[in-house]
């Protein structure tokens, strides 16, 4: 995405593997995205942080030295020292617990998506752009994952409530949501009223009620 304004997406990439790290350089290209810089673990992008000024930061989740958690840590820094900067973990894995604490403080901005069910350049484009505009994506088997690992709080909605969070969840807006289910607008509109109802989440004007209604029962 190019505005006119400010020019092309600034993106900064920390992956590991040498070859999906080159693959990911030539998709931010085709894609009209700007690679401020690419490295081969965390703790470089994050010394370079001042020099490149992204947009944008795409992470692997297991990067060295340990190979476990440095992509996350590396997330949770960033949204710290930048909270505006897009963050875009992408993993071979489903890493609910790692899911969970980058989605805790309930800002958008963020997504988490498994590397191997990017389908396509337009989707890969569509994520980066969603997060440097606040928005947040999450691969679907990544909700399922968050979903039922801890559920209690979310007992009290119905099964069509509970199709269109995850779906909210995925990052749709309301007229995504009622063409998946073959539903009208205004019916997911009442459904995602019911959802915030029922978690209690009021409408502070400011908070993201839509991605705290995915959250709220991780905090529980």
């Amino acid at each position: 995405m190019t505005d006119s304004a400010r020019g092309p997406l600034r993106v900064v990439l920390a992956e590991d593997s040498v070859l999906l790290r080159e693959g990911l350089v030539r998709l931010f290209d085709e894609a009209g995205f700007e690679t401020a810089a690419a490295y081969g673990d965390a703790d470089e992008l994050l010394a370079e942080l001042d020099e490149t000024r992204p947009d944008v930061a795409v992470l692997d989740v297991r990067m060295p030295p340990t190979f476990r958690d440095e992509g996350v840590r590396a997330a949770i820094e960033l949204r710290r020292r930048r909270p505006r900067l897009g963050v875009l973990l992408l993993s071979q894995y489903v890493e609910g617990t790692y899911a969970h604490e980058l989605l805790s403080s309930g800002e958008g901005g963020m997504g988490y998506l498994l590397k191997d069910r990017i389908a396509s350049l337009d989707e890969l484009k569509d994520a980066v752009e969603r997060v440097s505009e606040g928005g947040t994506v999450l691969d679907p088997q990544v909700v399922r994952e968050l979903l039922s690992r801890r559920s209690d709080p979310l007992e009290s909605l119905t099964p069509r409530e509970r199709e269109v969070l995850e779906l909210m969840a995925e990052g749709r807006t309301n007229a995504g949501i009622a063409k998946q289910l073959f539903i009208g607008v205004g019916a997911v509109e009442k459904n995602v009223t019911s959802i915030f109802q029922k978690l209690a989440l009021e409408d502070s004007g400011t908070d993201h009620r839509r991605v705290l209604a995915v959250i709220t029962w991780l905090q529980r």
